[in-house]
C-alpha cells in the first residue's frame, strides 16, 4: 500500500448504522496516520472531500480521531500489558483497532464495554487479516475488566 493508501470497507456503507460507520471512518484515519504521518486536521479535511461515505455520526468520528491520535502513547501503554508481542510486530490494522478500542474503553464510559469488544472485533473482521479478530477480542478481553473493572463488577451483581 502506498502513504496515502486507504482501507476500504467490504460491505455497504448504506446498511451500516451511523455510528459504527463512523467507527469504520475513524479507524481509516488511525490507519492513515499510523501509514503516513498524517495529522488529524488533513484526515479530516481528506475525509470532506470524499464521496459515497454513507450516514456517519460526524462529531463521533471526529471525537474518535482526535482522541486517538491525541493520547496515542497513553493508549499505547494502556495496552502494552495485554500484548504477546511488541507494538510495532502488529499489523498496522490490528494496531489502530487496538488503539481505537483502548480509547472508547476508557474515554467512553458511556459506551458498554461490551460494545466496544463487538465493535472492534467487526472492525478487525472487515479490515483484517484471516485471525486478526481473534487477537483484537483477546487483547479487549483482558484490558476491559482492568479499564472497566466498576462496570463488571455492576454486571456480576445481575
Amino acid at each position: 500500500m502506498s502513504a496515502g493508501a486507504e482501507l476500504t470497507p467490504v460491505k455497504s456503507t448504506q446498511l451500516k448504522s451511523p455510528r459504527h460507520r463512523a467507527r469504520e471512518l475513524a479507524l481509516q484515519g488511525i490507519y492513515q496516520w499510523r501509514v503516513s504521518g498524517t495529522d488529524a486536521s488533513d484526515i479530516e479535511n481528506h475525509l470532506q472531500g470524499e464521496k459515497n461515505l454513507g450516514r456517519y455520526d460526524k462529531p463521533m468520528y471526529a471525537k474518535l480521531l482526535r482522541g486517538v491520535l491525541t493520547q496515542h502513547e497513553a493508549l499505547q501503554t494502556l495496552l502494552t500489558p495485554y500484548l504477546d508481542r511488541a507494538l510495532d510486530e502488529l499489523s498496522t490494522v490490528e494496531f489502530s483497532v487496538l488503539l481505537l478500542a483502548a480509547y472508547e474503553l476508557s474515554q467512553q464510559l458511556d459506551v458498554p464495554y461490551k460494545v466496544v469488544i463487538n465493535e472492534a472485533v467487526e472492525l478487525a473482521k472487515t479490515f483484517g487479516g484471516t485471525d486478526g479478530h481473534k487477537y483484537v477480542n483477546g487483547v479487549l478481553d483482558k484490558l476491559a475488566p482492568k479499564v472497566r473493572a466498576v462496570e463488571f463488577a455492576s454486571n456480576s451483581r445481575k
